[in-house]
């Protein structure tokens, strides 16, 4: 062992010096080379840090550095993350993205254009005019659809989710409100009037003629019994007769 390289080092150093820093690491961390100023220092780390891929050998696992336009990357040819001003896709990192794709700017990636999508029209709404259903004969009707799919910043706007359109209808009147349970109420009160009316009357005429009977019943048994006046030819006598 060379006088400079000691084993009893820290950190993860499987060897190292005082010059250099750690030489070679223990197993299954990643050796990386760390620059302060014009000095190299060697470092073992459990995962290489952001713009380093780790790559791993039978001696020794090392922390390779990405392409310049990769913030991370998987492998040199690979990126996972892009550094700003570009754009990731399919592993790699562009200024602009190919047709077909739009730049997702909060993503920081190339994405597929997504157009507005609606449902189907509902049926038309009854025609009305000013909130009302009645009172006229030229209204509007309408009708609607919701938005199911939003676009995306180069997608196809949305299209207008409601149509009016006008419509017309037999002219009749309104009724307001409560007038024709009112009438129905007046028109109920005015019947059971008019059938007590003439209940009473009824009973007053059959009291009256009642009465009339009683009062001639009465009549008839104080009033004397009239004799009847006798015949005068029966009364005439022969010598009469002869006469």
């Amino acid at each position: 062992v060379h006088p400079n390289v000691s084993q009893g080092c820290q950190g993860g150093c499987a060897t190292c010096s005082d010059y250099n820093g750690c030489l070679s690491c223990k197993p299954r961390l990643f050796f990386v080379l760390e620059r302060i100023g014009m000095k190299q220092i060697g470092v073992c780390l459990s995962s290489c840090p952001s713009g380093y891929y780790g790559t791993r050998y039978p001696d020794i696992n090392k922390c390779a550095k990405c392409k310049a336009d990769c913030d991370t990357c998987f492998t040199r040819n690979f990126c996972t993350k892009c550094k700003s001003g570009f754009y990731l896709y399919s592993g790699k990192c562009l200024e602009k993205c190919p047709d077909g794709l739009e730049a997702n700017n909060h993503t920081m990636e190339c994405t597929s254009i997504v157009h507005c999508e609606a449902s189907e029209w509902s049926p038309w709404s009854p025609c009305t005019k000013k909130g009302k259903t009645c009172g006229f004969k030229r209204g509007n009707e309408v009708r609607v659809r919701e938005i199911v799919q939003h676009p995306s910043a180069r997608g196809n706007p949305c299209p207008a989710t409601s149509e009016s359109r006008k419509c017309i209808v037999q002219r009749k009147r309104c009724q307001k409100e409560g007038k024709g349970k009112k009438n129905r109420e007046e028109k109920r009160k005015k019947s059971n009037k008019d059938e007590n009316k003439e209940t009473r009357q009824e009973s007053k005429g059959r009291a009256a003629r009642r009465q009339n009977r009683e009062q001639r019943e009465n009549n008839n048994k104080t009033q004397p019994k009239k004799r009847k006046a006798p015949n005068k030819e029966q009364d005439l006598s022969p010598v009469d007769t002869a006469h």
